[in-house]
């Protein structure tokens, strides 16, 4: 692995970091506000390249590597402090790629278009609302119908319900065949048979999260990717990919606090003298600043190792990657909400206003500590699968 960034990563992340501080951070407020992420913003991305940047050029992306795509994660999460707009990328990011691997021919040209252009949305719908993490007891079924299926269940806590619903698209969306196994179904938000509901969250305004219902609503059969009844391991490769950003965000997240931490601690005087000269700040700061950096590195490494397994689809790199993937999910979340929360703490009181603008970051962070593409315990079950063997798995 080459540590040093080439000259083209560089300026493109140069480029994603300029985007933050021009057009992110002036807006984030307002997305968090507002509860969307203006259009404006999104027409931003796409001409960026930032939208499904992953997917191939033959269907309107960069063909960018994970590597690339961590990079451009890391600058929105410190761009958009509400993690809004990081939620947005990363999905269409992760799962764009997964449908642009195992789609059909005729539903990248249909989709995957206007997912980079920004005129679609592409999620993730998995979890439902009598179980989370145990995906391989889901109850939303697919059953043949036709010349293609009907869906029935429901799922729950997807972000990108509103969303697909205003500018069109929907979600990747895993059933439970009927005929034995699992599909995976890209599922349009809008057509019968489907009615949604938007919840209120703590935080990440700015992009919806809700449910979905599905009442034997017919899915046409160009929507289903890979081989029928093999939609679980599809599901787990497209989580492997998205876990790699998800950390890479909340790690641009922590950069942040840190960042707006230092210059306050280097002006603001306490008992006659800047307080960033009490050791009691400087240890805590050195210490954050250390698990950052160790947890930055080992998230660039897993989206290398991504990009490898990707090519090669070898069983001993997967387990490798999965280790790898697992252990930045189970470590960046809480070292980002560690940096906020502390950082808030050195500011005191104003720490907990609106003003200073931290609790964007404590509220939108807080998102991937209680469970969104992950729990950290199922983190923990992965790993400890993965070092000591599948026997040793607690839930089969």
């Amino acid at each position: 692995m080459e540590f040093e960034l080439s000259e083209e990563e560089r300026a493109f992340q140069d480029a994603v970091r300029r985007f933050g501080d021009k057009v992110l951070r002036p807006n984030e407020r307002r997305i968090d506000s507002e509860g969307r992420i203006p259009d404006e913003v999104l027409r931003g991305m796409a001409e960026l390249g930032l939208l499904a940047m992953p997917v191939s050029t033959d269907y309107g992306g960069l063909g960018a590597s994970s590597v690339l795509t961590e990079l451009a994660a890391e600058e929105i999460g410190r761009g958009d402090f509400s993690m809004a707009t990081a939620v947005f990328f990363l999905l269409e990011a992760g799962w764009g790629l997964i449908l642009d691997r195992h789609g059909t021919e005729e539903a990248k040209r249909e989709i995957l278009p206007e997912v980079c252009a920004g005129r679609a949305f592409l999620g993730i719908a998995t979890t439902e609302p009598t179980g989370g993490s145990d995906l391989a007891h889901l109850r939303t079924t697919s059953t043949r119908s036709g010349d293609g299926f009907t869906v029935r269940g429901e799922k729950a806590f997807l972000s990108g319900v509103e969303e697909a619903q205003r500018l069109g698209g929907g979600h990747l969306t895993l059933t439970r065949a009927t005929e034995g196994g699992f599909r995976f179904l890209y599922v349009p938000t809008k057509g019968p048979g489907r009615t949604t509901q938007r919840f209120s969250n703590m935080g990440r305004m700015g992009i919806s999260t809700g449910a979905i219902g599905y009442d034997d609503a017919p899915v046409p059969a160009r929507y289903l990717l890979g081989a029928d009844g093999r939609g679980f391991e599809i599901a787990m490769e497209g989580f492997t990919v998205a876990r790699t950003f998800v950390s890479a965000a909340c790690i641009g997240a922590a950069e942040r606090a840190l960042e707006t931490g230092i210059a306050y601690v280097k002006q603001r005087e306490v008992f006659g003298q800047p307080l960033g000269k009490f050791e009691a700040i400087q240890f805590e700061l050195v210490d954050l600043w250390t698990q950052v950096e160790a947890i930055k590195w080992q998230c660039r490494r897993a989206a290398w190792l991504t990009d490898h397994y990707l090519r090669s689809g070898s069983a001993a790199q997967r387990s490798e990657v999965q280790r790898a993937v697992a252990a930045v999910k189970l470590t960046a979340p809480p070292i980002a909400f560690e940096c906020v929360k502390r950082v808030m703490m050195w500011f005191g009181a104003a720490g907990y206003t609106k003003d200073v603008g931290l609790e964007l970051g404590l509220r939108g962070v807080m998102s991937y500590l209680v469970g969104a593409e992950g729990g950290l315990n199922i983190m923990r079950i992965i790993l400890g699968r993965e070092l000591l063997g599948k026997e040793f798995v607690p839930y089969k």
